[in-house]
């Protein structure tokens, strides 16, 4: 990915001179820059900090360094694979590596997923009704990729809403939806996949029971969960700043990258590569009119957000992690 990373900018950078960008990477405002390195850094220390409340929640002893591990390597691992599909079992691993019980981390890690899509489809709502308009006369024909996309995550939501509010018919929908497979498939197979289904379902619904009592925790989750996103969505108006667009509107600026973000999720390469890089600057390039400093924000936007992640991914697999010891619920 990071030769991939490599081969799309310098195609990006093929009509620009190498001597004029790196005399705007030398005059941009590294204080700026440096606000949006952080961001990205509080990013990901939020998140950290949410692991630590929801398995404090369950377990003694577990440390902030362990806390600090989970989103690291889900950063990596969702760098590194279609739809972003490494990150969640990634992550039940690095909690397993620490002590934490198979099925109390599967429990932590769909309760933190529900929080996280159900903001970023909140987020997306807002976005979409600031700068709908004018990302239509940008995009064109992938504004519908930004619909789609949304749809997707809605659906995720309501999917999970359901397990948690309406559990018996949620079952009997999911054993009519999976009996076509039968056609397809060995019956040891479809027996096992139906197991396997339910089982999760099971482990969901038992979490969601148990998590429902704790009004105060969930919403301290999605207080933390807000201002998480926030920091991340800010990223490129800080580079914007830093290249010295002083004038970008916060608002109409975070909205874009909500609607980017979302585009992102829909293209099957790894980290949406190739797709984020033209989506960013289709929707930017009315705001940074030099066409150098346009490609320049899209490669500091994309070390920032995609690949400072993966690189934290690969030395927190290396990091030993602290471990804790409980007893397995009978």
């Amino acid at each position: 990915m990071f030769l991939v990373g490599i081969a799309i900018f310098t195609y990006s950078l093929r009509d620009i001179k190498f001597s004029v960008l790196v005399n705007d990477f030398v005059h941009i405002n590294f204080w700026w820059f440096g606000v949006a390195v952080a961001c990205m850094v509080i990013y990901l220390g939020l998140e950290a900090w949410i692991v630590k409340v929801f398995i404090s929640d369950r377990i003694t002893g577990f440390t902030f360094k362990d806390a600090l591990r989970i989103p690291m390597v889900e950063q990596l691992f969702n760098g590194i694979t279609p739809f972003s599909s490494g990150g969640q079992p990634a992550q039940l691993i690095a909690l397993m590596q620490t002590g934490v019980d198979a099925g109390k981390a599967s429990s932590v890690l769909l309760m933190k997923f529900v929080v996280y899509q159900s903001m970023i489809v909140i987020n997306f709502l807002i976005a979409l009704m600031i700068g709908f308009n004018q990302i239509q006369d940008k995009l064109h024909a992938l504004v519908w990729l930004v619909v789609f996309g949304f749809c997707i995550h809605l659906a995720v939501i309501v999917g999970l809403l359901m397990i948690m509010f309406w559990y018996n018919f949620t079952k009997k929908m999911v054993t009519v939806v999976l009996y076509p497979v039968k056609w397809f498939v060995k019956p040891e197979r479809y027996e096992r996949m139906s197991r396997n289904i339910n089982s999760k379902i099971d482990s969901f619904y038992a979490e969601s029971v148990r998590i429902s009592g704790k009004g105060k925790l969930m919403l301290r989750v999605f207080v933390i969960t807000f201002f998480q996103l926030s920091f991340y969505y800010l990223i490129p108006y800080f580079i914007m700043l830093a290249l010295g667009y002083t004038s970008a509107n916060i608002v109409m600026v975070t909205s874009f990258h909500i609607l980017i973000v979302m585009v992102i999720s829909l293209f099957p390469i790894p980290g949406g590569a190739g797709g984020a890089e033209y989506s960013f600057e289709m929707i930017f390039r009315s705001y940074i009119s030099s066409s150098s400093k346009l490609v320049l924000a899209m490669i500091l936007w994309r070390l920032l957000t995609y690949y400072f992640g993966m690189l934290a991914g690969l030395v927190a697999m290396v990091i030993r992690p602290d471990r804790v010891t409980e007893e397995s619920d009978s």
